[in-house]
């Protein structure tokens, strides 16, 4: 019997001899030295990032396609071009390859999908009033930070009961520097008002050290010392002082009652637990520190089903700990197969000896054994949200009679109270739900630009041609104009410049036919009028449960009450809406924070705050006459006459 080939089976063949042929023709200048090697597609695309201890040993792996896997041979037939990078050592050659898995994003490596950096508490110990408060991002002012915490929402808690305890201020340097009078903190009593010196210099910092310690795992003697305080007032018939102890006792307890603190055998660790379970992995991270728990997360990394386990954790590792300081001990639910080098690598980047494992008895083993289970459970969770999600897309594109499979789902609104602080917001969905990464807000502009006309100048370069007019105050329809326009105009010069573009598979507005005229008007004239827009209007009486689904050339559509489609659309509607009024709200807030000063060229931190340590208040500034202004030291002649003008500037 003769087997045939197919046509298909043909052009495979093609792409892999071509791909191994890019490979060898790389093999004549590459070395035995440590490095990174990047497989490319033909449109410039990292497909792969690896790395090696010998470069030219492990490229050439790739040349022999009967011993690599079918994942590898997909990837080689898609290689077009390759990119070598040496380094002096195979630690440095890990740490570059983390770095750029995680700036690429290559589809054939195992991905760190979500890698926000976690919020510490932080004491400041760089002035003579330090202050307590949330800190997320680079660790850069002097100070002690304490954590990582797997939510803010711990660490809210956590600083709220550590003010209770300690009274220790929270609020910004600026505000601290320009009070005189105790806020709002002072008279809930969770601040001394150092501002106001309402206690002395000693016994703030003795507040402060015992906050230290507290963090620091010395929470025992913290609290066996105030309760010798709390006797010992008691005794003296001091009751008021006595409650006062008792009530910082009580909110040090409350902290302690999350943290499960003193687990026995653990100081700073954390703990990765891998679940794999038809293709599809969580990793549960938890966090602790100073003997406390600091609460944990789960983690759904990209990666293909062929993917081992101790694979999938190693590239993890590498990513999650490319913007954070690992603790000295690492506990793992698999050993990896390069454990030194990944513990060398961690002791670089953290100053410290770091020390990976995997424990086979005792608490630690107890502790893993509870994070799998933690693992396991969250990735039947997500498996069941996104089955249920899928379900749910699917039934979207049928009731608009739309064709394929709904990926992307991108939904706009604005936000603004008569006009001001307007913005627009736009949030992701998917089958794995809400894609916060890809959420964005917009800031609306004055002016607004709106498509006119699209000029093919050459294959690769698009002129946007737009007049711009002024946006009336509450003009929604214009406000959801410049937002699309600025989205999808966006998404051209990306095209352009990378030849990639991420579309979404439906637009959904928050309004009715006005709003989706507007939108398609937009979509129309920068190229992208096969988009599918939908509108969801409220119905009468702005019931919820009534809402009305608008679409180009179609009458309005209604839903039963009780359809589940309707919920999931309305709960799409309420996350654009809720992401839109909380965006609204910070640039609202950010505004009333700042000073007319602040618009003053020439007039920073500093002198703004001579300026007001000398009048008091914005206000005085603007009233003070030009000889008041020069006699400030600090302040030049030439500066009180530009700040003197921008107030007088009618006269």
């Amino acid at each position: 019997m003769v087997k045939k080939v197919s046509s298909s089976d043909n052009s495979q063949i093609r792409n892999i001899d071509r791909g191994i042929g890019v490979i060898r023709s790389q093999m004549k200048s590459l070395s035995s030295k440590p490095g990174v090697y990047r497989m490319m597609a033909s449109d410039g695309v990292v497909l792969y990032v690896g790395k090696a201890n010998n470069l030219k040993k492990r490229v050439i792996s790739y040349t022999t396609p009967t011993k690599i896997s079918h994942r590898i041979t997909r990837m080689v037939s898609e290689t077009h071009s390759m990119e070598i990078v040496t380094t002096h050592t195979e630690v440095e050659a890990l740490l570059l390859e983390s770095n750029l898995i995680k700036r690429l994003k290559p589809k054939y490596n195992v991905l760190l999908r979500d890698d926000k950096s976690f919020p510490h508490i932080f004491i400041s110990d760089d002035e003579k009033w330090p202050l307590l408060n949330k800190h997320r991002g680079a660790q850069s002012r002097g100070g002690n930070y304490f954590g990582p915490f797997a939510s803010a929402g711990a660490v809210n808690r956590s600083i709220t009961a550590l003010q209770r305890a300690f009274l220790i201020r929270n609020c910004s340097d600026n505000i601290f520097r320009n009070r005189k009078r105790p806020c709002l903190q002072y008279q809930i009593k969770r601040c001394a008002a150092p501002c106001v010196n309402f206690i002395s210099e000693f016994e703030y910092g003795e507040l402060v050290n015992q906050a230290k310690d507290f963090l620091s795992g010395n929470s025992i003697l913290v609290q066996k010392t105030l309760a010798e305080r709390m006797q010992t007032a008691s005794d003296a018939l001091e009751f008021e002082t006595a409650a006062i102890y008792r009530n910082r006792i009580h909110a040090l307890s409350q902290i302690q009652s999350h943290q499960d603190i003193n687990i026995q055998g653990i100081v700073d660790a954390d703990i990765f637990a891998l679940y794999l379970e038809k293709g599809v992995s969580c990793i549960q991270v938890f966090f602790y520190r100073s003997g406390s728990n600091y609460g944990n997360r789960a983690y759904f990394p990209a990666h293909d089903k062929l993917h081992q386990p101790e694979e999938i954790l190693s590239a993890f590792l590498g990513q999650f700990y490319d913007n954070k300081i690992p603790p000295k001990e690492i506990l793992l639910s698999h050993h990896l197969n390069e454990e030194p080098l990944l513990s060398e690598a961690l002791s670089i980047r953290a100053k410290h000896k770091v020390n990976i494992i995997k424990p086979s008895r005792g608490s630690k083993k107890k502790l893993i054994n509870h994070a799998l289970t933690n693992a396991r459970e969250a990735l039947a969770r997500k498996q069941a949200e996104t089955s249920t999600n899928e379900k749910m897309l699917y039934a979207v594109a049928e009731l608009f009679g739309l064709d394929g499979v709904l990926e992307r789902v991108e939904v706009y609104d604005n936000s603004h109270i008569q006009g001001t602080h307007s913005v627009g917001a736009m949030i992701v969905a998917g089958k794995d739900g809400f894609l916060k990464n890809s959420y964005r807000k917009f800031n609306i502009k004055n002016i607004r630009s709106r498509a006119s006309d699209i000029n093919i100048l050459s294959e690769k370069s698009l002129l946007l041609a737009s007049e711009t007019t002024m946006i009336s105050p509450g003009d929604d329809y214009a406000m959801m104009r410049q937002v699309l326009q600025r989205r999808f105009s966006g998404s051209l010069i990306q095209e352009t410049a990378s030849k990639t573009m991420i579309l979404p598979d439906l637009v959904i507005v928050d309004g009715g036919p006005g709003q989706l005229s507007s939108a398609l008007e937009i979509l129309k004239s920068t190229g992208l009028d096969n988009v599918p827009v939908v509108a969801i209007s409220k119905g009468p009486d702005r019931n919820a449960g009534r809402e009305r689904f608008h679409q180009q050339g179609k009458a309005p559509l209604f839903l039963k009450e009780n359809d589940p489609v309707l919920y999931y659309l309305q709960r799409l509607r309420d996350e654009a809406h809720r992401f839109a009024i909380e965006t609204h709200r910070v640039r609202r807030s950010k505004t009333i924070l700042r000073s007319q000063l602040d618009d003053i060229p020439s007039v920073g931190a500093q002198r703004k705050r001579l300026l007001l340590h000398h009048f008091g208040s914005t206000k005085a500034v603007s009233r003070a006459g030009l000889r008041d202004l020069e006699l400030i030291e600090g302040i030049s002649k030439s500066l009180a006459k530009q700040i003197y003008d921008y107030f007088h500037e009618d006269n």
